[in-house]
This record gives structure tokens, C-alpha cells and sequence, in this order.
């Protein structure tokens, strides 16, 4: 990519900062948070396509493949990006909950929608973490920075429950709507006459 790195197993990129780089497909061997702020093609992660659009997050794991097919075209990415190794997360709080955190999973094909507040917020934490990584390493930077990710982490979970608590709200109304409209057809004689819906 192009920049410079603090740390031998965390990085925090500025992705503006990145040179210019052709689509690729990548399997990844470490996590990924992805602070997306153009929409560079179709994401297909795994064998699917992901759900994504400018300023969403899409999280990786260790050994998942996401990219773009190859088009020929140069892009220049715009956002941010956390990728740290699981070593480092090895013998942390979070490196025993980080199964928790359900939306490294390929279960989830949706990136996480920020509001302009929670994109704020998440770029607070990519920056404190990155000013962690200018200090010099000592022993008690490990520590500090799995913290760090942790905080980042948990609001993450915070902003996926909200997303999908939210459709869910509006899937159950679409629901509810379409039960009461079949009960109706059915309570009638709208059945009988025009056959099933």
C-alpha cells in the first residue's frame, strides 16, 4: 500500500494516503476493520457479494477472501483501515471475546451503515489507536492497543445491533402488513373466487 508501519502487528492506514492499486481478490491472515469512503466495485466476499455502499464498515477475519475482480482499472482508495495480526490480540481480553464479535463472520455479507456521529466516533478510535502506535513500543503497549481495538470493536457491535434491530422493526411491519392482507383474502370469499394469491 504504500505506508508506513508503526508496528510490526497493527496498523492504521489513511487510506488517501495510499498509493493507487489495481482491484484484487485477497485472502486475508489478519483482521480487517475497513472505514469505506468510495464505493470501488462490487465486494464479493467469500462467494458472494457483500452489501456496501461509501462510508460503511466492513470487518475480516483471518483466512476470508474478499476483493474485486480485476477490471483493469487503477482506483485510489479514501477512508480508513485497522488490520492487526491475531498475535497480537493473543493472550488479551479480546483475544478471548473475539468470537463475539459475529460480523467477522462470513455469516454477515452486509457492511455496517454509519450515521455521520458513529463514523466520528469510529474514526476517534482508529486515531487513538494510531497515536498508541506513534509511542515508542514498551510493555505496556500491547495492552494498550488490544484496549484500543476492544473499544472499537464493542461500539462496532453496538452500531450492528442497532442496524439490524432497526430492519428487523421494519421487516416485522412489512410482515404483520402482509398477514393481515392474507388473512383478509382468506376471510372473505376473494379466495374462492380468484383462487390462491
Amino acid at each position: 500500500m504504500g505506508v508506513e508501519t508503526l508496528h510490526p502487528l497493527v496498523s492504521v492506514i489513511d487510506l488517501s494516503k495510499a498509493h493507487p492499486m489495481k482491484h484484487v481478490r485477497h485472502i486475508f491472515g489478519f483482521y480487517a476493520i475497513f472505514l469505506k469512503e468510495v464505493k470501488c466495485g462490487d465486494l464479493l466476499y467469500g462467494r458472494q457479494r457483500y452489501d456496501y455502499q461509501e462510508g460503511t464498515l466492513v470487518c475480516l477475519a483471518p483466512g476470508q477472501v474478499i476483493g474485486i475482480e480485476d477490471n483493469g482499472e487503477v482506483y485510489q482508495p479514501k477512508g480508513w483501515a485497522l488490520v492487526f495480526h491475531p498475535d497480537l490480540i493473543r493472550g488479551t481480553s479480546l483475544g478471548r471475546n473475539i468470537r463475539e464479535y459475529s460480523f467477522f463472520s462470513y455469516e454477515v455479507n452486509e457492511a455496517l451503515h454509519l450515521s455521520e456521529r458513529e463514523r466520528e466516533m469510529v474514526v476517534g478510535c482508529f486515531l487513538k489507536i494510531r497515536q498508541e502506535l506513534e509511542h515508542a513500543i514498551d510493555r505496556h503497549s500491547k495492552r494498550l492497543i488490544a484496549i484500543n481495538i476492544e473499544m472499537l470493536l464493542d461500539y462496532c457491535l453496538r452500531f450492528y445491533e442497532r442496524q439490524f434491530i432497526t430492519r428487523s422493526n421494519v421487516n416485522h411491519d412489512i410482515l404483520a402488513r402482509f398477514e393481515r392482507l392474507l388473512d383478509d383474502y382468506f376471510a372473505g370469499d376473494r379466495a374462492q373466487r380468484e383462487g390462491l394469491p
